[in-house]
């Protein structure tokens, strides 16, 4: 099982391939002129813009949504993953794919608003909605649905159970299984409570956690200030093979940088554009700039907290390609969220297993309530013509079946399975964001062109000749002519 598994995964994550996705991002930062840096500002005012209605939710609660699933496990254990098998230079290629990533972001999210539909009394979109409404291609729009309900429901949140296992299990010596109890019997009340309740969830569990990891990991920085800058140096020596210690493994930070850059972030994976779709706003371009927020938010904020907790304090170990040690500071700890808790350890003795096993299980378990939303997503797109609830329950029961097996199992093939329904869902979103890319950019053109006469922007896409838009010219449209007139930004 784990041979195939890899064998998957050598082709899925080769190098050339990851060459690509980086050109990918970078090819999207060129088209959009760089939104990430021109439209920071604009980012962050939108957060709180919009409400939530019967159909969907507020701006600041779909980026709450899709942060519940960027946040996860990937940002503790996976940090500490890249940093033990691509050395400290992975953690550049991490900042750069989510600097390029966040123009991938606003592209799948600006498409999922511009091609969503309401089915069922709610917003729904995606990758499957945009595939076969923007590219006419049903076929390719069932098999990412698929993709995404085997991969996103089945193999990936057994990574996140199991590094809430592990790390509750270093704190506090509890039993995986119990673990892996707690665990489902808390998601089940979530996820058999909607799309609301897993808002509602979301919007209150990750602000906070992300906070006070963050503020924990600032003063583990300030406390070693003398140290940050030999750090930095470090990163960028070893990103670029200079540094005499881990120059001959620069391919291996790439690879996991970028690899483990896109699992945290999920930039260009598609994930994040069906909580985008779920948005109540009045312009596509506004939740695509917020869900590239996000992007910063999870990479730049709160894996370089680990990472800077992990470097700083030197808890880690790197191991070379023939398996022999480059650094090995911590004997007999696991790569994952030991490292994140020895660091804390070194600085707060006691107090980071428990800490680090608290974050995990909130971070990790607002990320699987985000798994089923997504997979939820795709359910209804296949059943939208004819209502199956068996189906959304065999969904739940899967879902449940597979966090439980995580719990309680090894951490190196949750992770090779993780991979493995990562990397085909990016694959097809890829393609399918590349041919796509041109409504996108004209619905940032159009949002940029309102702004600068002072308006709200609101969309039209029948004025910018965006086809098969059907919410926003049938319903939205309707409901707009019959409100107030389209008002000026004071």
């Amino acid at each position: 099982m784990e041979q195939f598994v890899s064998f998957l995964n050598g082709i899925l994550w080769s190098n050339p391939i990851i060459y690509i996705l980086l050109g990918v991002s970078v090819l999207f930062t060129v088209m959009t002129r760089f939104l990430q840096v021109r439209h920071f500002k604009e980012m962050i005012s939108l957060l709180f813009q919009g409400r939530s209605s019967d159909a969907g939710v507020s701006s600041f609660q779909a980026l709450s949504m899709a942060l519940s699933g960027r946040v996860g496990t990937g940002n503790i254990a996976g940090v500490a993953t890249a940093i033990a098998f691509g050395g400290p230079g992975a953690v550049f290629w991490m900042w750069v794919i989510a600097f390029i990533g966040a123009s991938s972001a606003f592209i799948e999210s600006t498409l999922a608003q511009i091609y969503k539909v309401k089915q069922d009394g709610q917003y729904r979109g995606g990758p499957a909605y945009y595939i076969e409404k923007g590219l006419g291609w049903k076929w390719f729009a069932v098999l990412y649905a698929f993709a995404a309900i085997i991969g996103i429901a089945i193999l990936m949140p057994g990574v996140q159970s199991n590094s809430i296992a592990l790390g509750l299990n270093n704190a506090f010596g509890i039993d995986k299984a119990l673990i892996g109890l707690g665990i489902i019997l808390m998601l089940g009340f979530v996820i058999f409570g909607g799309t609301k309740r897993i808002a509602n969830a979301a919007m209150i569990v990750v602000p906070f956690m992300a906070l006070g990891y963050i503020l924990l990991s600032l003063v583990i920085i300030a406390m070693n200030l003398s140290e940050l800058p030999v750090v930095l140096s470090l990163i960028f020596r070893s990103a670029f093979a200079m540094d005499s210690a881990f120059g001959g493994i620069i391919g291996m930070a790439i690879s996991w940088g970028v690899k483990r850059g896109m699992y945290s972030n999920e930039a260009g994976q598609g994930t994040g554009a069906h909580s985008a779709a779920a948005a109540e706003v009045t312009h596509p371009a506004k939740q695509g700039l917020v869900q590239a927020f996000s992007v910063y938010i999870d990479t730049l904020f709160v894996c370089s907290a680990t990472a800077f907790m992990i470097l700083i304090t030197g808890m880690y170990n790197t191991v070379a390609a023939d398996g022999t040690f480059i650094v090995n500071n911590l004997k007999g700890v696991e790569a994952g969220p030991g490292y994140t808790q020895a660091a804390i350890d070194s600085v707060f003795p006691g107090f980071g297993s428990g800490f680090v096993a608290i974050a995990l299980f909130f971070f990790a378990i607002t990320t699987i309530m985000a798994y089923y939303y997504i997979a939820e997503t795709n359910i209804a797109y296949l059943t939208r013509y004819k209502r199956r609830p068996w189906a959304v329950l065999l969904l739940k029961i899967g879902l449940l079946a597979a966090t439980f097996y995580g719990a309680t199992n090894e951490s190196t093939l949750a992770w090779a399975l993780g991979d493995v329904g990562l990397g085909v869902t990016v694959w097809i979103n890829i393609v399918a964001i590349l041919l796509l890319a041109k409504p996108a950019l004209i619905a940032l053109k159009d949002y940029e062109a309102q702004k600068k006469q002072g308006l709200d922007p609101i969309f039209d896409p029948e004025a910018l000749g965006i086809k098969n838009a059907d919410y926003w010219v049938n319903e939205f449209k309707q409901n707009q002519e019959a409100s107030v007139p389209q008002q000026k930004v004071e």
